[in-house]
């Protein structure tokens, strides 16, 4: 069984021969393209122009990211979130640069598919199949994201007209993006905030800069006078502030595919030169703690995407009554990118020098990995949202209905209605510990257990202050200790559904428990910790994983060792 996307054994989760067609395609193009144009392209900084051209030949942004509604008849066509996940760690695997492409361009179709301007729907979707790229004008230099500072204003100029001025920062895309959603605030006694619509080409779009150096392009761009009338507007006041929030809901969980994506290929490039490597004598994956490095890896990696798979799931499913994937999606969004940057530290301490050779795709691995954690909300800042659903999520679960695997051709169209952005600590919860205890015969999923029951008592019996809740470096590792236990919840779940080799299981588990003891010793070191609540860390950190050789080695014969030679991407 290959757990990892192999592209020349790729079998799409997608069920229709469109998908399929759609991701055969895109690993024909870069194979075509070969490892050398690649990593040759990577080093110089080569904007991608033969990408979004191929994206426009075969309209596969159009497939992927237009509701049927507005798909003119076009039965490959909907706005499906597995299979948007399903391209997202395909192009990352090729480089993260390319699933920017996608991601910035999914985050500029948001706010006009929540948009009430048909015609502005209409016209979006005509560029779609035209081949047009989008971007999201919210952030700017001095504040980035925080909507509460934006400084862009319109200011009305007679009945259905404004005139736009402004900077905005930080945009993918902004160089070629045929509509660029901007956020600003209306200047007419009201302060709205609103949406409208800008494009690159108007002479009072001011083009300033690719702020990073890399092939993407995130530009800094001005407007100077711009001109704005009714149908550029896609929303106002209460709208366009929900419209910012719940279009980054949806942006965030394209970004654990991206991060899975690219330390798969990481991971093939890395086995292979070790388990081919002599030295001091000894076959480099003899080395008993080269070996621990690479099981460890590939666990994690086995995690990251059960998680993300069963999180897909909980997405598609969402309602204004089950609103569970309002944790789910910053749970991927911290945790599996932190996950993946774990993965390349471990393969890194193994092929070392090797890991910088700029004719590698683990060099741009590398040089990329720590970027996805850092978009749509910094690991901070959704480790303090992932908090707000604690209480109902350990003391206050509800009965739910099942939630089966979902992959129905039929468009995610809630994610464009998610309404109001507030009631978060309202958000119910189906109960955590059936499936826990369905897989407790599994030594360190028993322990994993142990630890929960524990830091439940603390957050009971020892909670937080009010003047440890405010600082980070005490909230952060709780909300850490949090979202491991989600994660562990949704990886059993989808281990169910996959029929996971329970040897597997238990091994991913071992990394668990050590991850959990990990922040419970930072809360246990801090000086404003209190003696109770050091006493439950101590007890966690006390529990230590079931250590079973013998499985040990079975998970590293039958699944890690194996991928030597596994894939090599053509040169």
């Amino acid at each position: 069984m290959n757990f990892l996307l192999q592209p020349k054994k790729f079998k799409s989760l997608m069920a229709d021969k469109g998908s399929k067609d759609i991701m055969d395609k895109t690993i024909k193009f870069f194979e075509d393209m070969g490892k050398s144009r690649l990593t040759e392209e990577f080093n110089k900084k080569v904007w991608y122009r033969e990408f979004i051209n191929f994206l426009a030949k075969e309209q596969i942004f159009a497939k992927l990211l237009t509701p049927k509604k507005y798909a003119g008849g076009d039965s490959d066509c909907r706005w499906d979130t597995a299979r948007n996940c399903e391209f997202s760690e395909l192009l990352a695997f090729y480089g993260l640069g390319y699933w920017y492409c996608f991601q910035v361009t999914i985050l500029g179709l948001g706010p006009i598919w929540m948009s009430p301007n048909e015609k502005a729907k209409e016209k979006a979707a005509k560029l779609l199949k035209d081949g047009a790229i989008f971007a999201f004008g919210l952030s700017e230099k001095t504040h980035g994201a925080d909507i509460y500072s934006i400084e862009t204003v319109l200011f009305p100029k007679g009945e259905g007209h404004w005139i736009a001025n402004g900077e905005k920062y930080y945009i993918g895309n902004g160089n070629e993006a045929e509509m660029v959603s901007t956020m600003g605030k209306i200047k007419d006694g009201t302060d709205d905030y609103t949406f409208f619509v800008t494009n690159y080409k108007n002479k009072a779009y001011e083009l300033k800069k690719n702020v990073i150096s890399h092939q993407e392009y995130v530009a800094n761009f001005a407007l100077h006078d711009y001109p704005v009338t009714e149908d550029d507007m896609l929303s106002r006041g209460p709208h366009a502030w929900d419209s910012a929030l719940n279009t980054v809901n949806i942006g965030k969980f394209n970004i654990g595919p991206a991060s899975i994506g690219v330390v798969e290929h990481c991971f093939f490039e890395a086995i292979t030169h070790a388990s081919n490597r002599v030295l001091y004598g000894l076959h480099v994956t003899d080395m008993p703690h080269v070996r621990k490095n690479f099981v460890d890896a590939w666990l994690r990696l086995i995690g990251m995407k059960l998680y993300q798979r069963r999180a897909t799931d909980y997405f598609r499913n969402a309602s204004s009554e089950d609103r569970r994937y309002l944790l789910y999606n910053p749970t991927s969004k911290m945790k599996v990118t932190l996950q993946a940057e774990e993965v390349v530290n471990l393969l890194w301490d193994v092929i070392a020098a090797k890991g910088f050779e700029k004719d590698t795709f683990f060099s741009m691995g590398a040089a990329d990995i720590r970027g996805p954690s850092k978009l749509e909300g910094t690991v901070h800042v959704n480790v303090q949202l992932i908090r707000k659903f604690m209480k109902n999520y350990f003391f206050s679960p509800v009965d739910y209905k099942p939630v089966a695997p979902e992959f129905s051709l039929q468009d995610d169209l809630f994610l464009f209605n998610q309404g109001p952005t507030k009631g978060l600590g309202k958000v119910e919860f189906h109960d955590y510990k059936p499936v826990f205890e369905a897989n407790k015969q599994l030594p360190n999923v028993g322990h994993f257990i142990k630890q929960i029951e524990i830091f439940k008592e603390l957050l009971e019996k020892a909670g937080p202050d009010k003047m440890q809740d405010l600082d980070p470096s005490f909230s952060l590792p709780l909300g850490e200790m949090f979202s491991i236990v989600v994660y562990g919840q949704l990886i059993l779940e989808q281990s169910g559904f996959d029929r996971i080799d329970p040897d597997i299981l238990n091994q991913v588990f071992d990394f668990m428990i050590r991850d959990f003891a990990g922040f419970a010793l930072q809360i246990y070191g801090m000086n404003n910790t209190r003696i109770e609540q050091g006493a439950y860390c101590r007890e966690i950190m006390l529990i230590k994983p079931v250590g079973d050789n013998a499985q040990y080695l079975k998970v590293w014969e039958k699944y890690v060792f194996t991928l030597n030679g596994e894939y090599e991407m053509n040169e």
